[in-house]
């Protein structure tokens, strides 16, 4: 009988021969690119980064979702009248108010002026309170005993109660008006956040060595400590955005924040209560849109923590 053919087995170090896969090490990762690969599989930062990309988008350019006047008045044809929900996008979609100004119309253009107050008090209060934190935190002693007692007596202070006491000390209670009292007092929480992360992160291994190689105390804040203590006050920044947009719509509401001729949703829910027994829609309408504004805002601040914290991993 003929002997079996035995296939040769080549070597994989002869020459010719194909090496096997190497498999190559992971590459780490840093805690923000970690923060952004837990994100994007996060259903809740998903949704809550749709709404308020539309939301910002409508605040930005209304003129894409409407071509009515906010402020065109008719009260011979348009008295509240009622919404036709059928009619989509067009003014008469969601009623006409007590003044026969379209309600689409103004839940449209009223995105901008809470929005933006919202945004803009979160810089500054973000701003306010991340140096003010720092600047206790690192340095201890005496700085921090004083930046301490100034950030308790602010945060003693109700927060709506005492932008009210502010805000009627003003005769014309525009957008920067409101802005400017409501930073005034909401630096407090970031403040004390940033201080502990601070004095957490100045007794790590790197902050010991830069200061041993001689960095500068400019240096040491904004290359290693201000980087490593951000992520906290990120996620109380995000959450707090709209707080202060329902922050807004409550002043605006009791008659002490914006007012016409601004267009606002707090402007209207003020407007409209007067209307909620004979039609509500004009009062429910705006009150939504700041619902589902907030409730976008936390749902972030939320997913944001989730990402950033690794006791919730």
């Amino acid at each position: 009988m003929p002997e079996a053919l035995e296939t040769p087995v080549k070597d994989a170090t002869q020459p010719g021969s194909v090496p096997a896969a190497e498999s190559k090490p992971e590459k780490a990762r840093s805690l923000w690119s970690d923060a952004w690969h837990d994100l994007r599989r996060n259903p809740l930062f998903v949704v809550s980064a749709i709404l308020i990309v539309f939301l910002l988008t409508m605040a930005a350019f209304p003129g894409l979702f409407t071509s009515a006047d906010p402020r065109h008045a008719d009260l011979a044809n348009h008295y509240l009248q009622k919404p036709k929900w059928g009619n989509f996008f067009a003014p008469d979609w969601f009623g006409y108010d007590v003044q026969g100004r379209s309600i689409y119309a103004r839940v449209i253009y009223g995105a901008r002026a809470s929005i933006a107050v919202g945004v803009i008090v979160t810089v500054l209060v973000t701003i306010v309170g991340t140096v003010t934190g720092m600047l206790a935190g690192y340095f201890g002693g005496w700085i921090d005993t004083l930046l301490s007692r100034v950030t308790d007596i602010f945060f003693g202070v109700p927060f709506i109660l005492g932008a009210m006491v502010v805000l009627t000390s003003f005769e014309e209670r525009h957008v920067y008006v409101v802005i400017l009292a409501l930073a005034f007092l909401g630096w407090t929480q970031i403040a004390r956040v940033a201080r502990g992360s601070v004095i957490t992160i100045k007794q790590a291994d790197y902050v010991m060595a830069a200061k041993a190689l001689g960095a500068s105390t400019t240096r040491i804040l904004l290359r290693h400590i201000l980087p490593n203590a951000m992520a906290p006050v990120i996620v109380v920044a995000t959450i707090a955005l709209g707080g202060y947009i329902s922050a807004e719509a409550t002043l605006s509401f009791l008659g002490i924040g914006l007012a016409e001729p601004t267009v606002s949703w707090g402007v209207d829910i003020s407007s409209g209560q007067e209307q909620l027994r004979n039609a509500a829609f004009v009062l429910i309408i705006p009150s939504i849109m700041v619902s589902i504004t907030v409730l976008a805002f936390i749902m972030l601040g939320d997913a944001v923590r989730n990402a950033l914290d690794p006791k919730l991993r």
